[in-house]
């Protein structure tokens, strides 16, 4: 009798570690490849463009920063940046087609601003693993605070003139929003990429994806309320490829 107990418990702890095991391990599908391909830079090409709005452009909205004596800056909303007719603000990126290439990781440190009790830019697009330094010009107190979806989420007070607050992020996002919490009209958008195919539109609406490996693509441009658009774009060897997104007025 007591072997049949004892074998019962055997088997009962075996199982339990059996089924600790599954469910720490990843199925295969989900666990992420080691980059296998370098790319050759003898036959890289780009792929250049411009965003465009058409329409009437929706009035700034005016912001009210009366709750603090000390904030001093433009008091107009940045969701529509509109110059004949280009559209700033957008983020541009290859979306799918790359190949599973090695990138080398991104040395230098972005930086966004407070200043005028607004984030300085508006849109910043980064890769993972990039330092991004949060620093506060302005004479007022501020909480960075951004609210992911699949980075981790942190809220952290900057007083006046303080040192940068220097973070990373580790998952690729699209328009992550970065809040302050004491002062609510504040708020910028990031994204965050494991490759360095991506840029951010300024006042002409132009952007440029360069070191482009020959292949097809689909190229996306995302905003902060027009939503995203995406196309499909083949490049050779050495080929600089020009295209153009379109938002209308909704």
């Amino acid at each position: 009798m007591k072997t049949i107990r004892y074998a019962v418990v055997c088997l009962s702890l075996l199982a339990t570690i059996a089924c600790s095991k599954k469910t720490d391990e990843k199925p295969a599908a989900e666990q992420e490849a080691a980059p296998t391909a370098q790319i050759d830079q003898a036959t890289v090409g780009s792929v250049t463009g411009t965003v465009k709005f058409t329409g009437s452009v929706p009035p700034a909205q005016t912001i009210d920063m009366s709750q603090d004596a000390a904030c001093k800056g433009s008091n107009t909303a940045e969701t529509y940046i509109v110059d004949s007719g280009n559209l700033a603000n957008a983020v541009v990126y290859v979306k799918d087609g790359l190949a599973n290439y090695a990138y080398s990781s991104a040395s230098d440190t972005a930086t966004v601003d407070q200043d005028g009790c607004r984030y300085i830019p508006h849109v910043l697009a980064i890769r993972t693993g990039q330092p991004v330094k949060f620093t506060n010009s302005d004479p007022t107190s501020h909480n960075v605070h951004p609210t992911p979806d699949k980075n981790e989420e942190w809220n952290e007070s900057q007083q006046p003139k303080a040192d940068p607050i220097t973070k990373q992020f580790s998952q690729p996002e699209l328009m992550m929003p970065v809040k302050c919490n004491q002062h609510p009209w504040m708020k910028m958008y990031l994204s965050v990429f494991k490759h360095p195919f991506f840029a951010v539109t300024g006042k002409d609406g132009k952007f440029e994806l360069k070191g482009l490996p020959p292949g097809t693509y689909t190229v996306a441009v995302v905003h902060e309320k027009l939503g995203e658009k995406s196309q499909q774009v083949t490049i050779g060897p050495r080929e600089a490829k020009s295209t153009e997104f379109a938002y209308a007025a909704q």
